[in-house]
């Protein structure tokens, strides 16, 4: 991952900061939440997840616990060297193309919500490229209200806060949002630009790549289930004959210590787990 701030990303407080304003330090502390109970009711046991902005493994490793094979990609090494047990690849996601398929692609931490509605599309584009004939793509939304009524702040019981303070526009739709994570011994803030979505935007925007919402895992409808339109499509590639999931040529096996394919400059971000 390169070393230049993204405009309109910032991060405070101990440790490393990624581009993305993104704390290391923050991220290993975060509890695990409900998110590895959701994939794992939502596709087959055993499945091979591609796990797109894995962040430290907070929901790469009970997967792997749950008997999943992950390949966990990030942009961040320094946030990839606190992942055990996967395969991990040090990469842009606008930018990965491994010339293989996987059972799962899964795109949380809100991602989908970029600020430039072209690196949206690449950040989806990439989960198409990936996608097994008969697999899915796992999306995680923010919800509907979720820029409005602040601040509100949420204890977690482990003892942290978390406060959503602002989320102010930025100009095209998009807001600046500023949260803190305060815990007894150290406080992180993260300033990011969000793009909020409806979920007719949302839905149009996963149309734009050829995907379409299987169905909506949560009653928030913030984790989705989704799928190709067309069997076989991908967008700028036509229809594929490839089914199943494969390793390609040349990649590290599971467990490998990663492999840091070129980076360029990817420009999305990413927010803590847990958030109110």
């Amino acid at each position: 991952m390169g070393s230049d701030k993204r405009t309109g990303h910032q991060g405070t407080g101990p440790g490393a900061i990624t581009p993305d304003g993104c704390a290391v330090e923050l991220y290993s502390r975060l509890p695990v939440g409900a998110e590895p109970d959701i994939v794992a009711a939502a596709v087959p046991a055993g499945a091979h997840v591609l796990e797109l902005g894995c962040g430290v493994g907070r929901v790469t490793h009970p997967l792997l616990e749950r008997g999943f094979a992950v390949t966990a990609v990030d942009e961040s090494p320094e946030m990839l060297d606190r992942v055990r047990g996967a395969r991990t690849l040090c990469s842009p996601i606008e930018d990965l193309d491994l010339d293989e398929t996987f059972d799962v692609v899964m795109l949380a931490s809100f991602l989908v919500h970029a600020g430039e509605a072209e690196v949206r599309r690449a950040l989806l584009r990439t989960c198409v490229r990936h996608l097994a004939a008969g697999g899915c793509v796992l999306i995680q939304r923010e919800g509907e209200d979720w820029h409005r009524d602040l601040p509100r702040e949420r204890v977690d019981p482990s003892g942290f806060t978390v406060r959503i303070v602002s989320a102010e526009p930025a100009g095209d739709g998009v807001n600046s949002v500023y949260a803190e994570y305060e815990f007894p011994d150290a406080t992180w803030t993260q300033t990011f630009l969000s793009r909020p979505l409806t979920k007719e935007q949302f839905e149009g925007a996963l149309a734009e790549v050829g995907l379409r919402v299987d169905t909506y895992l949560t009653e928030d409808r913030t984790w989705v289930r989704a799928g190709l339109a067309i069997q076989g499509y991908v967008p700028g590639r036509g229809v594929s004959g490839v089914a199943g999931s494969v390793r390609g040529p040349g990649m590290p096996p599971p467990g490998s210590r990663h492999a840091r394919l070129p980076a360029s400059a990817g420009r999305i971000h990413r927010k803590a787990g847990g958030e109110p």
